[in-house]
C-alpha cells in the first residue's frame, strides 16, 4: 500500500473504492447479478420513455410523471454502477476526488428527486379518484410541468450541501473508502475533524424531504381509500384501488429499502460492513430495475405496446 493513502492531506487528489470489504474474492460474482440489474433497468426505462413519446394517447400527466422517474432511474443507476463494475472486473478502485463528490451529489440529487416524483403520482391518482372529472382540468402540461420543475429545483438545491460540506473537511487519515461508491457517510468517517453537520444535515434530509414525501404520500391515500370505500360496489372499488397498484408497488421499492439503508448506516453499528454496503448497492439497483417492469406489467396501456409486434406476429 502506497504511503498515499494513509499519510497527512487535507484533500486528497483520489479516493481510493475498496468495494465491498471482506468480499473482495467474490467480487466477479456479485458483479453478474448487479449487471443484470443494471441491464434490465437501462432496457427497461428506455423502452418506457420510447413508448410514452411515440404513443399519443400516453400524453397524460401520470406518463409524464412516469418518464420523469424512468430518467431518474437512469440518472441514478448510471451514476454508480459503471465504477462498481470497474472495481469488480479490473480492480480500477481510483476515483478523483472531484468524481467522488459529483456522485455522491448526483446519487442524493436523484434519490430525493425519485421521492419527489412518487410524490407527484400520488397527486395523480388522488385527482384522478377523488375528483375525476376534473382530472384533465386540474393537471394540465403547465401544472405537471410546474409540479416537475419543483421537484427538480427542490433536490437540486437540497443535494448541494453534501459535496460543499464532504470538501470542507480535513482528510488526514486515509482515502482508503471502505464502499463500492461515493456513499455520503463513507467519505465523511475518513474526516479528521468534528463532521457531526454532516451527519445532521442527511438526517435532516432523510427525515424532512423523504420522510416529508412519505407523508404525503400516506395523506393522499388516506383521502383515496376514503373515496374508494365510498363507491358503491364491490367491484367499482377493486377496479379503482387496482389503478393505485403500479404506485403502491414503486412506493415500497423506493421507500423501504431507503429507509433501511439510511437507518442502518448511521445506527446499525453491529451489522458486519460488507452487509451494509450490499444494502446499500441492493437500494440503488433495485428501484430502477423494478419500477419499468412493475408499470409494464401492471399498466395497460404500455402492457398492450409491447406485446404489440408479437400479437400482430400472431394474426
Amino acid at each position: 500500500m502506497s504511503d498515499s493513502n494513509t499519510t497527512n492531506f487535507t484533500n486528497p487528489s483520489t479516493f481510493i473504492l475498496l468495494g465491498i470489504p471482506g468480499l473482495d474474492m467474490d467480487h466477479v460474482w456479485i458483479s453478474i447479478p448487479f449487471c443484470v440489474m443494471y441491464i434490465i433497468a437501462i432496457l427497461g426505462n428506455f423502452t418506457i420513455l420510447f413508448i410514452v413519446k411515440t404513443k399519443q394517447s400516453l400524453h397524460g400527466p401520470m406518463y409524464y410523471f412516469l418518464c420523469m422517474l424512468a430518467i431518474s432511474d437512469l440518472v441514478l443507476s448510471t451514476a454508480t454502477v459503471p465504477k462498481m463494475l470497474s472495481i469488480f472486473w479490473f480492480n480500477s478502485k481510483e476515483i478523483n476526488f472531484s468524481a467522488c463528490l459529483t456522485q455522491m451529489y448526483f446519487v442524493h440529487c436523484f434519490t430525493a428527486m425519485e421521492s419527489g416524483i412518487l410524490v407527484a403520482l400520488s397527486l395523480d391518482r388522488y385527482v384522478a379518484i377523488c375528483d375525476p372529472l376534473r382530472h384533465s382540468s386540474i393537471l394540465t402540461n403547465s401544472v405537471v410541468a410546474k409540479v416537475g420543475l419543483a421537484v427538480v429545483l427542490r433536490c437540486g438545491i437540497s443535494a448541494l450541501p453534501y459535496p460543499f460540506l464532504v470538501r470542507r473537511w480535513p482528510y488526514c487519515r486515509s482515502n482508503l473508502i471502505p464502499h463500492s461508491f461515493c456513499e455520503h457517510i463513507a467519505v465523511v468517517n475518513l474526516a479528521c475533524a468534528d463532521t457531526r453537520l454532516s451527519s445532521y444535515y442527511g438526517l435532516f434530509v432523510l427525515f424532512f424531504v423523504i420522510g416529508l414525501d412519505a407523508l404525503l404520500i400516506t395523506v393522499s391515500y388516506i383521502q383515496i381509500l376514503r373515496a374508494i370505500f365510498s363507491l358503491p360496489t364491490k367491484d367499482a372499488r377493486l377496479k379503482t384501488f387496482g389503478t393505485c397498484g403500479s404506485h403502491l408497488c414503486c412506493i415500497l421499492s423506493f421507500y423501504l429499502p431507503e429507509f433501511f439503508s439510511s437507518l442502518t448506516h448511521r445506527f446499525g453499528h453491529k451489522v458486519s460492513l460488507h452487509v451494509l454496503v450490499l444494502i446499500a448497492n441492493v437500494y440503488l439497483l433495485v428501484p430502477p430495475m423494478l419500477h419499468p417492469i412493475i408499470y409494464g406489467v401492471r399498466t395497460k396501456q404500455i402492457r398492450d405496446r409491447l406485446l404489440q409486434p408479437f400479437t400482430r406476429k400472431g394474426t
